[in-house]
């Protein structure tokens, strides 16, 4: 991999980090605001909804733009984000420095993965996209832990700094590494990134990934409640597993991006196949401590498979205008997060146990095999360059 895509992986790995960390910081700045807990929560939907609306903002702004100066843009935004953070006086200016640093989140895994494929040849870019991706996932196994246990003894406010400090070396990173725009067929073009929304296997391909990551949600989201209440594990084993989840999306991001250089759609159908049958054992697995550990360690491995492969076919079908198609995939993986965590809550509150969650999920991923089947019959019957919803 081109020295260009670590530069990238590293700033994912910064935003990565300052994503996912609040969650385990919410004790201690819920404490020094003066706000509850589910108060402090709500930094994480914050967070989300900034992800959803900024990205496409963000990309029609830069629409014109060289790709490596919008990347440097949005590192940069990125840094200035998590620097307010660090200083945030209030709760309010908390939350709206964690929105403004989340509207560069979705533009810029969107370009990135767009850049990255063109730096490689074409039998390598779904793993050139995964490589960026890692910076996420090792975000998951060093940088969440590394950052709250640095916020818990240090005060939260060091861990927004130490992930300025991670910011500034990925802003010089893709400043010394990332070539200029390179492997574009046309100069940047609004009307042109519009259109590619007439494509009717874009708008499947980006169903698939909210189906996807919804799946995962409706019950990853209460997977604390299902391991200590359905299993019977301590606080502290919970940890152990979450870290194993971990470690299973990081392998299972790397041989997605393999497998879809080799077979793009056959890899998608694949692993939401295994997913379904991943989550529907899980339902019976939670109660034993080995069999919900090895499930949780597999459903990671089998999620992130799909997320390069999905990603790669939403910037297939967008064709010669993949950036906004590109991000608006990345704001459908957060509108999934949302809305599988609504769909798992709604079950709890109907009164389904916490074991039955994974069931939930393995319908929903149901769903999304359905998506991706009816995509691939239709590919086969006519080109994705001429499949309109018009």
């Amino acid at each position: 991999m081109p020295i260009a895509i670590f530069a990238l992986a590293i700033a994912s790995f910064g935003i990565g980090t300052t994503e996912f960390v609040i969650m385990g910081l919410l004790p201690e700045v819920a404490a020094s605001l003066n706000v509850s807990i589910p108060s402090a929560g709500l930094l994480i939907t914050g967070y989300a909804i900034g992800v959803v609306i900024g990205g496409p903002i963000i990309v029609l702004a830069t629409a014109r733009l060289p790709r490596k100066i919008t990347l440097i843009g949005l590192a940069m935004l990125f840094v200035i984000g998590n620097l307010f953070c660090a200083i945030a006086p209030t709760y309010g200016l908390l939350m709206a420095a964690r929105v403004f640093t989340a509207f560069g989140h979705g533009a810029f895994f969107g370009i990135s993965a767009v850049v990255a494929g063109s730096l490689v040849p074409r039998n390598q870019r779904a793993r050139a996209m995964a490589m960026v991706f890692a910076g996420l996932t090792l975000a998951n196994i060093l940088g969440v832990p590394g950052g709250t246990a640095l916020g818990q003894i240090a005060g939260w406010r060091s861990t927004f700094w130490a992930v300025v400090v991670i910011g500034l070396i990925s802003v010089a990173a893709i400043v010394a590494w990332v070539p200029s725009d390179r492997g574009a067929t046309a100069p940047p073009s609004l009307m042109r990134e519009f259109a590619v929304f007439k494509r009717l296997q874009v708008w499947l391909a980006m169903a698939i990934s909210v189906m996807a990551a919804g799946a995962t949600f409706a019950c990853f989201t209460y997977i604390a409640p299902i391991l200590q209440n359905v299993t019977g594990m301590q606080p502290n084993q919970v940890t152990w597993v979450l870290l194993l989840f971990g470690v299973g999306i990081t392998i299972g991001n790397l041989i997605g991006g393999r497998l879809a250089d080799w077979k793009l759609m056959p890899t998608i159908i694949g692993a939401l196949t295994a997913l379904i049958i991943v989550l529907a054992q899980f339902s019976y697995t939670s109660h034993s401590v080995i069999g919900a550990s090895i499930s949780v360690f597999v459903w990671g491995c089998v999620m992130f498979i799909l997320i390069a492969p999905l990603q790669m076919r939403v910037i297939e079908c967008a064709g010669e205008a993949p950036n906004l198609a590109s991000t608006l995939n990345q704001g459908a993986f957060n509108v999934g997060n949302a809305g599988g965590a609504w769909v798992g809550g709604l079950a709890i509150t109907m009164g389904a146990p916490y074991d039955a969650l994974p069931l939930v999920g393995a319908a929903l991923t149901v769903g999304a095999l359905l998506i991706a089947l009816a995509s691939w019959y239709l590919a086969k019957q006519q080109p994705t360059s001429v499949l309109s919803v018009s």
